[in-house]
């Protein structure tokens, strides 16, 4: 099937395509039926006027709800279209207020910077302690770290170039190499028994996630489609990508700043102020904002994409003259993220970067107490690290589908996760499933993105041989801010492509009767690979 049938769901499933897979393709299309306890079963009747299933638009450019099995509710109003009402506006205060704190110091951090000069430095040469001043980071470093972002948003490009080259191979390619890692990690900690038990898992995972390769192949094939019909998700990425990126060189800028102005020897520092323990507080106050700051970027860019062109086209199908995907729709959607659902997404993100931000200090705690020789405290930091890392991923897994519910039906972030909640009750191991294998290959993306840039930052460090590194003693914070910078810009543009998958997913689960009167052959195809998709999410 080509690119344009994917789209518009006009043609009629090969029946090679999915031979291997058991699949046959139907002699004429029969309308699904749906389980006694859906609400919406004994309403559904295929339209048989054209017109009447056609999205119609308003004056301004709005969107009627007309599309069959309406979402739309007295509290939330139609989907894509939610009613003009400010959700969670507690969370969206705190996070003004962060952010403001995090300009105030940041402001004063870089003005100090500026008057001297940035201590000096440059992009260094070949000799030792050729560039800046011995005693803190300098202009040496802002370089260094604009060219890691500069990496990294290459690096991001080209990735999101090469899956869409590449879908299917890539796909198995990360799916793999998503176990080879754990293995990995299991042979270079090869005392650690609970390595070993993730290595064997993994195993077993991946070859239980075979057999459901079709549907997320079939589903990301799809996305991938959508958004060749519609640049503005590229669009979209790109832009979030820009801004994560100036975001990271904003935060590059105030950790090095914030070094020069308060650490106890510098030019800067003319009153008693200055201490190391400021340094460490502010360093850290500074990247508590920068993720939380980064999670919303990065979710306004999913819900900005699945409340706009994906959720859309589910909703409405392909951009015709009357009808289809709304006009302006991920113009709407972004606006509609960035006001009356910013304190919801807010919310989320605050919950995840907390947790974030704990299991950076444990890791801390965990190498020093490994340079402290203390076995014990090195085992209890570990488990309490590996701890949090799976609560943290639980959650950022789960707020996703939140976020969708957000940006498809305007529900604040509570409501949401009630409902993502009784989604994941019903459909979790499938949905489970098939994020495994689209998330790993944003994962795999983001690890090797970030890897270049910490790389990048190691060697650049190595041969200029700036003056304050004399004794190696920055070259971890440094090596660490770059991976972390590369990670957040792929993150950031891997949602371009997962957006579009999980909104699917979900329309699949809230709303399966819209595709299947709107795109019959399509649905058949899912069909064939998830018979359950005939199934609503019980209310």
């Amino acid at each position: 099937m080509s690119a344009q049938q994917y789209y518009n769901g006009t043609a009629v499933p090969a029946a090679d395509t999915y031979a291997a897979n058991g699949y046959q393709p139907s002699s004429g299309y029969a309308a699904p039926t749906m389980a006694p306890s859906q609400p919406y079963a004994p309403s559904y009747v295929p339209s048989s006027d054209p017109e009447a299933a056609r999205e119609k638009r308003g004056a301004g450019g709005g969107v009627v709800d007309t599309a069959p099995f309406s979402q739309a509710t007295a509290e939330t109003g139609p989907r894509l279209a939610p009613r003009k009402r400010l959700n969670d506006p507690v969370f969206l205060v705190l996070f003004i207020a962060a952010l403001a704190g995090y300009c105030v110091v940041s402001g004063l951090a870089i003005g100090s910077f500026a008057s001297v000069g940035g201590l000096g430095g440059g992009f260094g040469d070949s000799s030792q302690g050729g560039t800046g001043t011995s005693v803190t980071l300098d202009y040496h470093t802002v370089y260094l770290f604009l060219i890691v972002c500069a990496v990294g948003l290459l690096g991001a490009a080209l990735w999101l170039g090469l899956t869409r080259a590449f879908t299917r191979v890539i796909m198995e390619i990360t799916l793999a190499l998503s176990v080879v890692l754990n293995i990995g990690i299991c042979i270079y900690y090869s005392g650690a028994i609970i390595f070993v038990v993730i290595a064997v898992f993994s195993i077993f995972f991946y070859f239980a996630c075979r057999r459901r390769i079709p549907l997320a192949r079939l589903l990301f094939q799809v996305t991938m489609d959508v958004s060749k019909h519609h640049p503005s998700v590229y669009v979209v990425a790109l832009i979030g990508l820009v801004v994560q990126t100036a975001w990271s060189v904003w935060y590059a800028f105030t950790c090095v700043a914030i070094y020069v102005k308060w650490t106890p020897g510098s030019a800067t520092c003319v009153s008693t102020s200055c201490s190391s323990s400021k340094v460490a507080g502010l360093i850290v106050y500074a990247t508590f904002d920068y993720l939380w700051t980064s999670q919303v970027i990065a979710n306004v860019v999913l819900t900005t994409l699945s409340g706009g062109v994906y959720g859309g086209w589910y909703y409405y199908g392909p951009r015709a003259a009357s009808s289809g995907v709304p006009r302006r729709a991920s113009l709407l959607a972004f606006v509609r993220s960035t006001t009356l659902s910013l304190g919801s997404i807010a919310f989320g993100s605050l919950i995840v970067t907390v947790l974030e931000l704990v299991r950076m200090l444990l890791q801390a705690v965990q190498g020093y107490e490994a340079g402290q020789g203390d076995v014990i405290g090195q085992i209890l930091s570990c488990c309490a690290v590996c701890c949090i890392g799976c609560i943290e991923g639980m959650i950022r897994w789960f707020n996703k589908y939140a976020y969708i519910e957000i940006s498809l039906y305007g529900k604040a972030y509570i409501p949401a996760a009630k409902d993502t909640w009784r989604l994941m009750q019903d459909r979790g191991i499938d949905a489970l499933i098939n994020d495994n294998i689209v998330g790993s290959v944003i994962l795999i993306g983001s690890y090797v993105n970030g890897f270049l840039c910490a790389v990048f930052g190691y060697f650049y460090l190595k041969f200029t041989n700036p003056a304050y590194n004399a004794s190696g003693q920055y070259s971890a914070p440094i090596i660490l801010y770059s991976f972390l910078i590369g990670i957040m810009e792929m993150t950031t543009i891997g949602a371009a492509i997962d957006a579009g998958v999980s909104t699917i997913f979900v329309g699949l689960g809230e709303d399966p009767m819209v595709l299947a009167e709107r795109s019959p052959a399509l649905f058949d195809m899912i069909r064939q690979t998830y018979p359950r998709v005939v199934e609503g999410v019980p209310r």
